[in-house]
């Protein structure tokens, strides 16, 4: 393990090198991959609502009309999150042997079978295959793009670029609940096969644009590539391989790397052995974090918020969701803003506290007025704007981030695999349960809107547990994040990073006094 602070031409600081806008601009494209999975959560929640697709895929109900049971609409929206969980458990040996770039543009075909399927099927067997497929897709991408973001970003804004992941999976969801709103009238089949063959134009841009950018240099140092590496390297820094910014980072990363290559070829298991490092302990808060990102009940507005909606009484259902996707996308930007410049634990714990208060908020509310109460109706959709608000500006791209930078190289992709795997096997749970909790009827729980109290439990729990196990990386190198757990605990993780960067900031200094020597040396020669 490297020891000290290090200096690795990031720019320490507020200001941004203008020599850095290729590398962050490379790692911004590579959040494109957010759009894939983003958008087919959105689509799902609409097209589940529409009169052809119900009669497609459902049976006529005694009324007339036509549905599908609970169970049904279970396998149907959950199914993806099943494959999601095996496809982000294959992210860790995917990306270790094909690399992160290619690894994404593998994904990227897995997706698009996925797709095909689902456009071309007119029976609940082949749709739902489809949908396992098309998850095994994005679970790879939901693991492989914050891995190459974050190992690809300069420090001083990897937290914002990693987080553009997030805001890539916002804008996916509201690209589905418009087309979902476009083409939910058309009496024929093409009412749910364009939203969900539009997905085949994000897998080509995303896979067109990574055949255009530089595989991951610690991946390349990790397989002993060091020419490739430079060269990888040289284009996130716009310099040339030789130059010494370029090494010195490189060098930083070969240490690390060295001192892990010491403890021997890793293992799943071995993300959950005791060390010096914590590993154990940053394996499991990367688990959690994902696990309660979903048990924050996010996914039941985007999963069933038209169903949910319309249940409730809500006229235009579908223009409600539109609404709370704007909030979602529109949010997202001050937490981008924010994960460098409050931090990421300080984000985490006001986030759970303000959804807390909103969820429990919205039980009561809907609990207590009819379906006719049109205040009382209006005051739980600002309510539910407002949750989605604290969502969209912590935890929604502040746990993509965390489990991004947390682990140390030795076991980063394994260790990031299993803490996507647990997002989405969240996701399946509740995405599988949620009719059964909601829906009335035989054998489901009429909850209705008292879900919330479960949801706003967890977000109570989300909070104990940011402030307990999460601690503060902000401005800090992948391998500075090692030492911040060797030496600090979450409860005393700001003083101990404060530390770090004040020792960052004196390395600055004494490189640019050594530069400015050797500038004039050649003057005056």
């Amino acid at each position: 393990m490297p020891g000290g602070a290090v200096m690795t031409g990031d720019g320490i600081g507020a200001n941004a090198p203008r020599s850095k806008l290729a590398g962050i601009l490379i790692c911004s494209f590579a959040a494109f991959g957010g759009i894939l999975f983003g958008y087919d959560t959105g689509t799902i929640s609409g097209i589940q609502g529409m009169s052809d697709w119900l009669r497609t895929f459902g049976h006529q109900q005694p009324d007339g009309s036509y549905g599908i049971t609970s169970s049904q609409q279970s396998l149907v929206v959950s199914i993806l999150s099943a494959g999601t969980f095996f496809g982000a458990l294959f992210g860790a040996p995917v990306g270790d042997i094909l690399g992160r770039r290619m690894g994404i543009i593998f994904s990227c075909l897995v997706f698009s079978i996925g797709v095909a399927m689902q456009t071309a099927s007119t029976g609940i067997p082949l749709f739902v295959v489809g949908r396992v497929f098309a998850g095994l897709g994005v679970g790879l991408v939901s693991t492989l793009v914050p891995m190459y973001q974050s190992e690809c970003a300069p420090k001083w804004i990897r937290g914002a670029v990693v987080a553009l992941y997030q805001f890539a999976i916002t804008i996916g969801i509201l690209l589905a609940a418009i087309f979902n709103n476009a083409t939910k009238d058309r009496p024929n089949h093409s009412s749910y096969r364009i939203p969900v063959a539009i997905q085949f134009i994000w897998a080509f841009i995303l896979v067109v644009g990574m055949f255009f950018l530089p595989e991951s240099p610690r991946w390349l140092v990790k397989r002993h590539r060091d020419a490739d590496a430079a060269r990888a390297m040289s284009r996130l820094v716009s310099s040339s391989p030789d130059a010494p910014e370029v090494q010195l980072e490189l060098d930083e990363v070969r240490v690390a790397l060295k001192h892990e290559e010491e403890l021997g070829e890793s293992s799943y298991l071995d993300c959950f052995r005791s060390s010096d490092n914590k590993i154990r302990f940053r394996t499991l808060t990367g688990i959690f974090l994902q696990a309660f990102q979903q048990l924050t009940g996010i996914n039941f507005i985007f999963y069933y918020g038209t169903t949910y909606f319309k249940q409730a009484g809500i006229q235009n259902p579908f223009l409600i969701q539109i609404a709370t996707n704007v909030v979602n996308v529109g949010m997202t930007i001050p937490g981008i803003y924010g994960v460098e410049r409050a931090g990421r634990r300080s984000l985490l714990l006001i986030g759970a506290a303000g959804m807390c208060l909103c969820e429990f908020l919205v039980a009561i509310i809907g609990v207590t007025i009819s379906t006719d109460n049109q205040s009382g109706q209006r005051a739980l959709i600002a309510l539910v704007c407002i949750y989605v608000a604290f969502f969209a500006s912590t935890w929604g791209p502040i746990a993509w981030v965390l489990t991004g930078e947390i682990f140390p190289l030795n076991v980063r992709a394994k260790a990031m695999s299993l803490a996507t795997a647990s997002n989405w096997l969240w996701n399946f749970g509740i995405g599988y349960a949620t009719p059964y909790l909601v829906n009335s009827g035989a054998g489901n729980a009429n909850l209705g809107s008292r879900v919330f109290f479960i949801w706003g439990s967890c977000c109570f729990a989300c909070f104990a547990f940011a402030f307990f196990c999460v601690p503060e990386t902000k401005g800090l190198s992948l391998e500075q994040i090692d030492l911040l757990y060797l030496n600090s605990t979450p409860l005393t993780s700001v003083a101990y990073r404060n530390k770090l960067i004040a020792e960052n900031s004196r390395v600055a200094d004494a490189l640019g006094d050594r530069k400015d020597h050797d500038v004039a040396s050649v003057e005056k020669a």
